[in-house]
Order: C-alpha cells, then sequence, then structure tokens
C-alpha cells in the first residue's frame, strides 16, 4: 500500500526523512511538502526560543510562536519542571550546541547546573495525524505515516538542516535541599556563525515533595522484559541483559512506578507483541504426576526491580491466558507441551491448584506475599468469575487485581480493580472501595481516542490523566504497556493492531520522551494536590481554607469533563496550577 499525504495534516512524513528509514519504508512512502511551504520564505537567519512544553513541533513546519528568549518555571523543592526549546532555520546550521549556567539566587543559594539537562526530541513515525480523534484498532496502521516528536535522545551537537525545526527539551530536577527563592540562569545557544543566550528563572516554593519512590500514586505500566534482550541481541537473562534491564527499569521507577510485571504463563496476551512476553515460572509435569516449579526467572526479575525501588506490588499473570493456552514441560521427555485449559476444567483445576500452593509458599519464604496479586485480565464474565472464585477457594487471602470495564458483580470480589476510562464505575464505588482498603485505578489502551497517549496524542492529555485519577477519586493509572516495542521503536511507532504509541511509552537505551514525560508530571501534580489537601484541610487560616474549597472546586470540573479537547484540558491544568501555587505559598506563610 503506497500512501500520499494530504498537505493540511500535520507531522506528514517528507522526504528529509529518508536516509532515516529502511528501504522497506523508502518503497512504502511517497514523500509530500511542508504544509505552508511559502512560510519558509520570510524565515530569516536562525532562530532560537522558547516553546510550550504543552506543543508539539513539526520538523518541516515553520514554529507558530511568538519568539521569547526568557522562561520562568515554578515549583516545589524535590519536583522536576520541563521547558522547551526550538530552534529553526531557512538555511542550515551546523553544530548547534547548548552551554547552561548555574541558576543563582542573588543570596549565595544555587541551583547547579548539573540539575539541568538537555534532550534532543527526535521524530517517530505515528500512524495518525496530530490530535485524531478516529482511532482505528483493527484498520491498516502502515497505510499512513506522519511523524511526530517525541523520543529523547542526549547530544553534544547537532545541525539543524534548512527549512528544518528541532525542538530541545529541558528538564530541571529542583534539588529536595534547594533554599526556597527565586533563582535565575542562562542556556547560550552556540553555533557556526550565531548565538543566542536564553534566560532562565526558577521560583522555589517553601514546600516538599517527597521522591518518587514514596509517592502514593499507584503507577502500574505493564513490562516486558525480553524486549531488551531482543533488541541488544543478548541472551535473556544474561548478566549483560540484567544490566541493562536496571536501567530500563530505573526510568519507570523514577515516574514512581508500584507494580512489578511478572508472567505465570508463557505469552499471555494470544502472541500479539513483537516480543513474546515469557513465562517467569518454569512448571514440569513429573513422571510422578505431581508438578515441579521453578522460580529462577522470576525471582530474578523480582529483586533487580526492587533493587532500584518498585517495591509496592508484583503482578502474577495469568489464569486465563489468550486461547486458554498453557506451556509446560513433561518431565519424561524433556519436551515443551501447550494445551488449552479453560476455566473451571479439570486440567485447569488439576493445575492452578498446586501451583497456587506452592507460589504462596514461595512468596511466603521470600517475603513477598502481601505484596503480590494475582492477574485477571478481562475474558467473557462467566470466565472471569470461574477464575476469580476458584483463587478465592484455594486461599481467601489472595490479593486479585483485574483490568476491563465496570462491573457490579465485581466490586467487593477484587482487591485492586482497573476500569478503562469511560467504563467506570460512580466515584462513590471508589470511595466505598478506598474505604475497605481496596485500591481502584482506571486505564486506557487503544481506546479511548481521548485522552490518550499515543503518538499523535496533543501532550497535555498524558498531563491531564494524572488530573483525573485526582479528580475521580483514583489510586493511580495503569497502561500497557510501557515496553512492548515495534520493529524499530526508535523511529517506527506503527504496530501491525494498535494505533501508534499504545504499546510503549519509553524508548531503547532508557530513553525517555515527550509522552512519558507529560504523564510523569500529571503524576507529580496528584501528589501535590493529596498533600496540600492534607495540610490545608487540618489549617485553620481562613485563606488555605477558601483556596482549598476553590481547588476542590475546579477538580469537580476536572471529573466531569467529556469533550477532551485539547485548549480545555490546556485551561484546566493551568488553572489548576495556579490554585496549588497560590495555597502552596499561602501554606508556606503559615508554617
Amino acid at each position: 500500500m503506497r500512501a500520499v499525504f494530504a498537505q493540511d495534516q500535520k507531522g506528514r512524513v517528507d522526504s528529509a526523512l529518508m536516509p532515516a528509514l529502511s528501504p522497506h519504508y523508502q518503497d512504502e512512502f511517497t514523500f509530500d511538502k511542508p504544509v505552508n511551504p511559502a512560510l519558509w520564505n520570510s524565515v530569516q537567519a536562525a532562530h532560537v526560543s522558547f516553546g510550550s512544553e504543552n506543543d508539539l513541533y513539526f520538523r518541516t513546519e515553520v514554529p507558530p510562536l511568538q519568539e521569547s528568549s526568557s522562561w520562568t518555571g515554578c515549583g516545589w523543592r524535590g519536583e522536576r519542571l520541563n521547558a522547551q526549546i526550538v530552534v529553526w532555520s531557512a538555511d542550515t546550521l551546523e553544530q548547534v550546541r547548548f552551554k547552561c549556567s548555574d541558576l543563582t539566587d542573588g543570596h549565595g543559594y544555587k541551583i547547579d547546573k548539573n540539575n539541568i539537562s538537555l534532550n534532543m526530541v527526535r521524530y517517530v513515525l505515528a500512524n495518525y495525524p496530530y490530535g485524531s480523534d478516529k482511532v482505528d484498532c483493527g484498520g491498516s496502521p502502515y497505510k499512513d505515516g506522519y511523524l511526530m516528536p517525541d523520543r529523547f535522545e542526549q547530544f553534544d551537537r547537532f545541525d539543524v538542516p534548512a527549512k528544518t525545526a528541532r525542538p530541545v527539551w529541558v528538564t530541571i530536577n529542583i534539588p529536595a535541599g534547594a533554599s526556597p527563592g527565586h533563582y535565575k540562569g542562562n542556556i547560550e545557544v552556540l553555533g557556526k556563525g550565531f548565538s543566542r543566550s536564553l534566560t532562565v528563572a526558577v521560583d522555589v516554593q517553601n514546600q516538599l515533595l517527597p521522591p518518587p519512590h514514596d509517592w502514593k500514586f499507584r503507577l502500574d505500566l505493564w513490562q516486558n522484559p525480553w524486549v531488551l534482550a531482543r533488541g541488544n541481541h543478548l541472551q535473556p537473562w544474561s548478566p549483560e541483559h540484567k544490566l541493562l534491564l536496571k536501567k530500563h527499569l530505573q526510568l519507570y521507577a523514577d515516574a514512581g512506578g508500584k507494580y512489578i510485571t511478572t508472567y505465570a504463563v508463557n505469552s499471555p496476551w494470544s502472541d500479539n507483541s513483537y516480543t513474546i512476553e515469557g513465562g517467569m515460572i518454569e512448571s514440569t509435569l513429573q513422571k510422578n504426576g505431581k508438578w515441579k516449579f521453578d522460580y529462577k526467572i522470576f525471582d530474578e526479575y523480582v529483586e533487580l526491580a526492587m533493587s532500584v525501588g518498585i517495591d509496592k506490588a508484583i503482578t502474577v499473570y495469568t489464569p486465563i491466558p489468550g486461547n486458554y493456552r498453557f506451556r509446560y514441560i513433561d518431565g519424561a521427555t524433556g519436551n515443551y507441551i501447550t494445551e488449552s485449559w479453560p476455566p473451571g476444567s479439570d486440567k485447569f483445576k488439576a493445575y492452578w491448584g498446586p501451583f497456587l500452593d506452592d507460589l504462596k509458599a514461595h512468596l511466603q519464604k521470600k517475603g513477598w506475599l502481601n505484596k503480590t496479586y494475582i492477574g485477571i485480565n478481562e475474558n467473557p464474565m462467566d470466565e472471569t468469575l470461574t477464575a476469580i472464585k476458584f483463587v478465592r477457594a484455594n486461599w481467601p487471602g489472595w490479593k486479585i487485581t483485574y483490568a476491563g470495564d465496570w462491573h457490579p458483580e465485581l466490586k467487593d470480589m477484587l482487591t485492586d480493580y482497573s476500569y478503562v476510562k469511560g467504563k467506570e464505575s460512580p466515584m462513590d464505588v471508589i470511595a466505598e472501595r478506598k474505604a475497605k482498603g481496596f485500591t481502584t485505578t482506571y486505564y486506557v489502551c487503544c481506546t479511548p481516542p481521548k485522552p490518550n497517549t499515543f503518538l499523535f496524542s496533543p501532550p497535555i492529555e498524558g498531563r491531564w490523566i494524572g488530573w483525573y485519577a485526582s479528580a475521580y477519586g483514583y489510586n493511580g493509572f495503569l497502561r500497557w504497556a510501557y515496553d512492548a516495542w515495534t520493529q524499530d521503536p526508535n523511529r517506527d511507532g506503527r504496530h501491525g493492531s494498535w494505533a501508534a504509541g499504545d504499546c510503549y511509552l519509553v524508548y531503547p537505551g532508557a530513553n525517555s520522551g515527550i509522552r512519558f514525560e507529560k504523564l510523569r508530571e500529571g503524576i507529580s501534580d496528584y501528589e501535590k494536590i493529596r498533600i496540600l489537601n492534607e495540610k490545608a484541610s487540618v489549617s485553620t487560616d481562613r485563606k488555605c481554607k477558601g483556596l482549598l474549597a476553590k481547588l476542590n472546586a475546579h477538580m469537580k470540573v476536572v471529573a466531569g469533563e467529556t469533550g477532551f479537547k485539547e485548549d480545555t484540558l490546556k485551561a484546566q491544568v493551568s488553572d489548576g496550577q495556579e490554585l496549588i501555587r497560590e495555597l502552596s505559598d499561602r501554606l508556606a506563610e503559615k508554617k
């Protein structure tokens, strides 16, 4: 299928990308000119400006910016702030590089420049245009291609080809020990034959954001550790593989990741990933008819994740794999046997009874039992109920997690319940579950089209996800997947079945991107709202009480949002941030 891209759609593939694509992709696409190419005729010399971290800047488009050489952010001690710089020119720019200074407050305090990091934003192919609200999970995902800025890449210097733009993502980590105050510094942008000076200012408030490990937000991004082995041509679970995995998982931990994804069965999701999720617990049916279980890989992965701070929950998937397939070793021959065991069948019971007994004993020995969940993936309700009741009958203390539509009959059966956005319970049900010690989260996948974290989703949607979690009373957010990479994830996010970006949020080499950072921003906002509610609710100051009432009223607006227009979500987050700033300052004054 060849594709010709209309000239009124943002982000279309252009011929400048051809050297970066494999021959397969070169054959697949034809290339059009930029939207409004005449705009480049009015561009003079080199341009460098702060943009918005809530906007995307397309490679062959003149950035729609009123140029600004200064940026001001506001945050708590321990918070991460993001900004975006855009470089563009009608003529080629060579050797563009950045130099940061310390940020100082004029009173002898500083935020060291080592707390400022810069990443070039790379472009990745998506299969829908920017902001699309028409997403077909079963359509023809390769027929169209649109370049979307997302992937981060460290750099020393880079060139900017003529009539193109290059975004650079700026991250400022405010140290937890920073003194409150107003800090200023510079970012020098240098190149062959030009230089620009940008001013950065940060207002540090007298409030402390805990480290991500201590955040209460329950972030559950499903992992597939085999992708790193495949992508780097390594033997799975070799020392080299585990070394990369640790760095890869650290990115998740730094966003507050709470759940470790493990697999009791091989390929639980019907072989629909480019790299199959393998089983972590090997099951052998011995000659005497008894089962033997090997937890070597399971233990290694859990211990590795815990070593970087992901230690609140372990999910073991799943009693109902795709097509009910279970793979085990025949002890008599050493061969793998794959059979279909529907929930409630004799073979299902004959396996899952001994397995759950053995798993419980193993988890008790490791000290992990109280944080382990049996993961039941969405299936017809009769099968779901059969599996849940079987697990509960094995041991009433098992924690069970489930992701799917809201079903009233499951309300009190699940320790952890994640609803798909748009098919949720009323808010009072979440409050009831919380009072019983249960946790409730929500998720997005290939549905709904908005809000989401697709490559083509407006960045504000990722941040708004955290605001909605807070407003609706959720404990957190779930997403498949953290790293179910496509064939060439650094360059092409399109999948054989789903919208680009549905399968992964981070990139090979433990590289973040705009989508992941925006999601993290929303989680940070969630924590700040939680902390402010705790502090202001016990304050006797009338102004604090009034600001808290305004914030809570604003959250009701967020909870009731149905349109998900980009400008509306931007306004909701911006207005909420202003209330957070005011309440933060007032509480600091009244200490």
